[in-house]
């Protein structure tokens, strides 16, 4: 059997008296395309952030690629396991600016040409790596986000919520790019409350009071 990319145990999550998640044991196969959904509060984003290492357990582990993920280096466990947030947080003054930050922290010089493809797989056109982000749309932010966090091929895809707020054609692009980088054996991890992506979901996780309540295999 091959070793799960994620193998979560006992993970539980308080923050002060609030318990948030309780208990949850998973383990998440490489290559897999896994929907979490259920009601708004019942922790899937704590549970994407701790995968994400944007919280710390308070109980449990989190096992990545067979080692405790507090063993990595959060820079290097990050370039591995990419999140991206419901609402983009793009910085600098430009589109370039976000673009160039992937090069930056490996140490290497910025590919124009790479970004330029980059931009032009989510139907954003070369002028935009100049353009000024307060001038961006909702979508377009999210798009450059996006392909930020893919500008280097992570393991896995961590996305909460992306497309909520996205017009249909903008979905469309996300989703397209998102399909071609699962084909290519990224995991992808998606918390979402869209019917349509549930539906249409390869593996379901559904999260309910902050327990995992019976994953469905299609």
């Amino acid at each position: 059997m091959t070793e799960p990319i994620f193998d979560v145990q006992g993970l539980g999550y308080k923050n002060g008296k609030n318990q948030i998640l309780h208990d949850m044991t998973v383990q998440i196969a490489k290559g897999a395309n896994l929907t979490i959904a259920g009601p708004s509060g019942s922790g899937k984003s704590t549970f994407l952030r701790l995968l994400a290492t944007l919280l710390t357990p308070t109980s449990g582990t989190v096992m990545f690629n067979g080692k405790d993920q507090s063993t990595y280096p959060k820079p290097l466990y990050r370039q591995q396991v990419s999140y991206c947030f419901q609402q983009p947080t793009l910085f600098g003054e430009t589109v370039r600016d976000n673009l160039a930050f992937p090069f930056e922290i490996r140490g290497q010089n910025f590919d124009e040409q790479k970004a330029l493809a980059a931009l032009d797989s989510v139907e954003l056109t070369a002028e935009m790596l100049d353009q000024p982000i307060i001038e961006l749309s909702g979508g377009e932010k999210q798009r450059v986000a996006l392909v930020r966090n893919l500008l280097f091929k992570p393991q896995v895809l961590l996305l909460d919520e992306i497309s909520a707020g996205l017009d249909v054609d903008t979905k469309g692009v996300v989703h397209r790019l998102i399909q071609s980088y699962r084909e290519s054996g990224v995991t992808v991890l998606s918390v979402t409350h869209d019917e349509t992506e549930i539906a249409a979901a390869d593996d379901l996780l559904r999260i309910r009071d902050g327990r995992i309540e019976v994953p469905t295999h299609e």
